[in-house]
């Protein structure tokens, strides 16, 4: 006869599923946050010369932010 064991750690504990996924969450946008940031700070440093050569204008900065943190 065998016998089955089953570890309650990982079948019957919700809530650590739970504060995992709240955990990810968050990191998440932490790490979305920070890409916000470093995209509008080094578009923001660049002249206008440079961000037109680039095909950007000063006002598209904060769309193109928004987008590389949508990215993560």
């Amino acid at each position: 006869m065998s016998y089955a064991t089953i570890d309650q750690r990982t079948t019957n504990n919700s809530e650590a599923w739970g504060l995992t996924a709240i955990t990810a969450r968050i990191k998440t946008a932490f790490a979305r946050n920070r890409a916000y940031r470093q995209t509008q700070r080094e578009l923001g440093m660049l002249t206008d010369r440079d961000l037109a050569d680039l095909g950007i204008g000063r006002g598209d900065i904060q769309r193109i932010a928004l987008e590389a943190a949508r990215a993560i």
